[in-house]
C-alpha cells in the first residue's frame, strides 16, 4: 500500500472527478490521501472529500499563500473547528501551513511578518491538540524550522523538502518527516535525488502534492495521486530498494508521523 502524504485532491483543475482519481488511484495501491486545505472557505470542502473518498482523510490549516487576505477571525474559525473535529476519524493533521519566501508580494516586510504570525499562531493549535503539522517551507526552511523549535508541534512533515542535509537533519530531531514527490523523478533534479538517496529511508514520506509538482512523464501537465506508485518506483531504484520494502517502509513512516490516519 502506498501513502499520499500530500495532495490538493480539492483543486479545480481536478473538475468533477475528484472522485473517481481517488478510486483510480485507489485501485492502484493508493490506500490513503491526505487532503490539506489552506484557507477558511475550503475548510469544509476537504473534510466533505475526505468523507466522500474511501481513501481520502485531510489536514485543517490556513496556506501562506492565502494570508495575506485571511484575519485573525480565521485563526479563531479553524482553532474551534479543530476542537469540533478530534472527533472525527478522518481529520489527521494542521495544514497546509509554513512560509513562502519566493512569491515577491509574500516578500514584503508586513507580509513576511504576517506570514509568521500566522505560522506561530497555528503552530500552537497543532501543540494544544497534540496534532502533527503539514508545512509549505518555499525559501523558508531555516526560518520554519525556527518557529517549529520554539513551539514545538507533535511532529509533522515538511512538505516537497529542497533543503540541505543539515536542515533535514533540524526536521527529523523535531520528529518531523520529510515528503518527496514528483520533483524526485527528474534527473535534473541532483540536489532532491540525492536526498532522496541518502537520507535515513525512515525520515521520507511520499507524497503528489497533486495537481501541481508533476513527474518528469506528465510534466508541465495535472499530477494526480494516481501517479503515486511510479513516484515510489522512482525512490525504490534511487536507493537499490525493492519496491515493496520502499511502499511499506514509506507507509509506516506516514502512519508513525500522523497517528490519526484511519487504519484501512
Amino acid at each position: 500500500m502506498w501513502i499520499d502524504t500530500h495532495c490538493h485532491l480539492d483543486a479545480h483543475e481536478f473538475g468533477h472527478a475528484s472522485l473517481p482519481v481517488a478510486q483510480r488511484a485507489g485501485d492502484l495501491g493508493v490506500g490513503m490521501i491526505v487532503i490539506p486545505a489552506v484557507e477558511r472557505a475550503n475548510f469544509a470542502i476537504v473534510r466533505d472529500l475526505a468523507h466522500a473518498a474511501p481513501n481520502g482523510c485531510y489536514a485543517l490549516g490556513i496556506h501562506p499563500i492565502y494570508v495575506p487576505h485571511a484575519t485573525d477571525d480565521d485563526l479563531l474559525v479553524l482553532r474551534a473547528l479543530v476542537e469540533a473535529s478530534m472527533m472525527d476519524p478522518r481529520f489527521v493533521a494542521i495544514g497546509e501551513i509554513g512560509l513562502d519566501f519566493f512569491i515577491p508580494m509574500l516578500c514584503e516586510p508586513a507580509m513576511r511578518t504576517k506570514q509568521e504570525h500566522f505560522l506561530r499562531e497555528q503552530l500552537k493549535i497543532a501543540r494544544d491538540f497534540d496534532l502533527p503539522v503539514l508545512t509549505h517551507v518555499r525559501r523558508s526552511q531555516d526560518m520554519v524550522l525556527k518557529h517549529a523549535r520554539q513551539i514545538r508541534p507533535n511532529g509533522g512533515i515538511a512538505h516537497a523538502f529542497n533543503g540541505s542535509f543539515q536542515q533535514a537533519q533540524g526536521y527529523i530531531d523535531l520528529g518531523f518527516k520529510l515528503g518527496f514527490g514528483g520533483a524526485m523523478t527528474f534527473t535534473r533534479a541532483l540536489q532532491i535525488r540525492r536526498l532522496a538517496t541518502e537520507l535515513p529511508l525512515e525520515a521520507i514520506v511520499l507524497e503528489t502534492d497533486a495537481p501541481d509538482i508533476s513527474p518528469s512523464w506528465l510534466h508541465p501537465g495535472r499530477n494526480s495521486p494516481e501517479e503515486l506508485p511510479r513516484i515510489g518506483a522512482v525512490l525504490a531504484e534511487l536507493r537499490g530498494l525493492d519496491l515493496a520494502q520502499v511502499a511499506a517502509q514509506t507507509t509506516a513512516n506516514a502512519r508513525a508521523v500522523m497517528p490519526r490516519l484511519p487504519l484501512i
